[in-house]
């Protein structure tokens, strides 16, 4: 689509605020200034589960399994979740400079980001109301395999105020209950470990294997945790033991169905 078109499709969006077309007035902008293969807008709460706002893709890959996979307690692994998590700062953020340090080797990026066919992804991020977080993310897949340009991303930057204003603008109304803590996702492992399994993990053995799925090396548990990085050798491996796994493949498998209530 033209550059020329995109002050028209902008005047669009704009005028399709609190409507039903907004998301798919929004993509048709979007096309006009970036190019890109997908498009996703998740909403982040702070006492449920995400929200599917809206996708679209040219290969069904991409979203596939979004609603039964990703939504049911996948997330909780996902880089862009950690935004809502953290609080990040209004912006734009690049899937790679947000992951774990070892993100492409864990078995969520295996069994389930690798099977959605994305090379790159560039997220949105704004928090319209407290507890509540959306990424109107943009992604590049196997339709033209292809990764984000520094101009790609220059372009995406300079837009993001637009983008994130007007995200902010058509779902303002969303809420997540302010009196309810943030998700202690360590903690609600632990616990559905101890009832469904009869494992009973310590708080530093949930929180490790939390960061061992999400992708982080021994290096990166240890400053996410303030701990050596021989700390947490010696508590992965006696999460292993009590787990009775020797990797972490299987640690994935045995943990993934408790993720999520």
């Amino acid at each position: 689509m033209s550059p020329d078109m995109a002050p028209d499709k902008l005047g669009q969006v704009i005028l399709s605020v609190r409507t039903d077309q907004f998301a798919a007035s929004l993509q048709d902008w979007l096309d006009a200034v970036c190019v890109f293969d997908n498009i996703g807008i998740i909403a982040f709460f702070q006492d449920r589960p995400p929200r599917v706002l809206y996708t679209h893709a040219r290969t069904s890959r991409v979203f596939d399994r979004i609603d039964s996979q990703y939504v049911g307690g996948a997330y909780l692994l996902d880089p862009f979740f950690g935004l809502h998590q953290s609080q990040a700062a209004v912006g734009l953020y690049r899937l790679s400079d947000v992951a774990p340090d070892q993100f492409q080797r864990n078995e969520y990026f295996k069994s389930y980001y690798r099977n959605t066919t994305l090379t790159d992804e560039l997220a949105f991020f704004c928090s319209p109301a407290p507890g509540v977080s959306i990424t109107t993310c943009i992604g590049r897949d196997e339709t033209t395999g292809s990764r984000f340009s520094a101009k790609d991303r220059e372009i995406a930057k300079r837009i993001a105020p637009v983008v994130n204003a007007l995200v902010r603008q058509n779902w303002g109304d969303l809420r997540s209950d302010e009196n309810t803590a943030p998700q202690d996702v360590a903690g609600d492992l632990r616990q559905r470990l101890a009832q469904n399994t009869g494992i009973e993990l310590s708080r530093r053995q949930s929180e490790v294997a939390l960061l061992v799925l999400k992708g982080h090396s021994s290096i990166s548990i240890g400053l996410t945790l303030g701990i050596s990085p021989q700390t947490v050798k010696v508590i992965r491996k006696q999460l292993y033991k009590r787990c009775q796994i020797s990797s972490q493949g299987e640690l994935y498998y045995l943990i993934a169905p408790y993720l999520s209530g």
